[in-house]
């Protein structure tokens, strides 16, 4: 019974680390942080942060793989929740995105500032849970091209890169603003209508 109890403690004492990692960061960002303070938000001693993750950087890159996991697991629920077609989920999907502006605000700014902060996430990370997480979103296009739904002529991949990057610019701006969640809401609405409107098959018109 010793070793898994030795494991759930080891298991329990990483994720403590990496919640403090994200509150240090939130208060002073991640270049200006120090290990020492992670520890100190974590409740752990400064060496303690070395036997689990090589540096700073490694830590934050662990950070956002936990983190985009939890999400992806949570956008896989609730789309299969909605109760509709594929403009439904794509909505939701849209909507989910902007509302970590007003659930988890560290979170949102862990994810759409301190990332750009570490030369190594940016140069060096294959960045496997972001592919994931895009992957949700081609598959939505996908499922809308092949239902007639969504303008065929259309590259599914490109779509869903210009689509993330406006996502992400709309919620860095949400979060800095401390924008309300009402406001957020109507944001989400706004951005999931010109997108869809954008994707949607027309009907041809004629000219005279």
């Amino acid at each position: 019974m010793a070793e898994p109890d030795k494991q759930r403690g080891s298991t329990e004492k990483r994720g403590r680390i990496l919640e403090g990692a994200l509150r240090a960061f939130a208060k002073k960002g991640f270049y200006n942080t120090k290990v020492s303070e992670i520890a100190s938000e974590a409740g752990v001693a400064d060496g303690t942060i070395y036997l689990y993750f090589k540096n700073k950087d490694d830590l934050l890159i662990s950070l956002f793989e936990d983190r985009m996991e939890w999400i992806i697991d949570r956008l896989q629920t609730e789309l299969k929740a909605v109760d509709g077609g594929v403009l439904e989920r794509l909505k939701a999907f849209i909507h989910l995105h902007f509302r970590l502006a007003i659930e988890d605000r560290d979170l949102a700014e862990f994810i759409t500032v301190e990332l750009r902060q570490s030369a190594k996430f940016v140069k060096e990370y294959k960045n496997p849970k972001f592919a994931d997480y895009l992957k949700i979103l081609h598959g939505l296009i996908d499922q809308g091209q092949s239902e007639g739904i969504f303008r065929s002529d259309l590259d599914s991949r490109l779509v869903g890169r210009a689509l993330f990057g406006a996502l992400d610019e709309v919620l860095l701006q949400l979060t800095l603003a401390r924008t309300a969640p009402n406001d957020v809401k109507n944001e989400a609405e706004q951005i999931s209508s010109m997108i869809i409107d954008g994707l949607i098959v027309r009907p041809h018109s004629t000219m005279d």
